[in-house]
């Protein structure tokens, strides 16, 4: 515990966003093995799912930011503005994305049935489909990393 507090007072910030990012990826471990009742390594890093990693990193961060410099702050209106623009983006862009990497993956899978022959470039490559969140999986993030900096302990 003794490691964790001088971290702490090492960056206040920093520590307490990585945590938070740590507990949402531990967590989509977690709500993989309840639902589909299997290990998927790639959820410890990988972008996408439930809760957004993203969403409770920043939020972990502005209240951070906010706790240790103060609301009033020029650097918590940084955070606070850098948090909006990853939600908003982890819903908008990034969520898009995915629903494009769904139908080109379905596309690509009919013309390689119609005629793998004529196609061994591609083979069995596929774009990646979860890169993005619904608007709950970024609320309940946000929920997550705001809890998790109330949570810390003040340094």
């Amino acid at each position: 515990m003794a490691w964790f507090l001088a971290a702490l007072k090492w960056n206040y910030v920093l520590i307490t966003a990585l945590c938070a990012a740590a507990v949402a990826q531990l967590a989509k471990v977690i709500i993989n093995l309840i639902l589909v009742r299997k290990f998927i390594p790639e959820r410890l890093w990988g972008a996408g799912g439930m809760p957004s990693a993203h969403s409770a990193t920043v939020c972990a961060m502005v209240v951070a930011t906010g706790r240790y410099s103060g609301i009033h702050s020029t650097i918590f209106a940084v955070a606070l503005v850098l948090a909006v623009i990853v939600m908003y983006d982890a819903m908008g862009v990034r969520w898009e994305t995915g629903k494009q990497a769904q139908i080109l993956n379905h596309m690509l899978t009919d013309w390689l049935d119609q005629g793998a022959q004529f196609w061994p470039l591609l083979g069995d490559k596929k774009l990646k489909e979860m890169v993005g969140h619904t608007p709950i999986q970024v609320v309940t993030g946000a929920a997550l990393g705001i809890g998790i900096a109330l949570l810390m302990p003040a340094v």
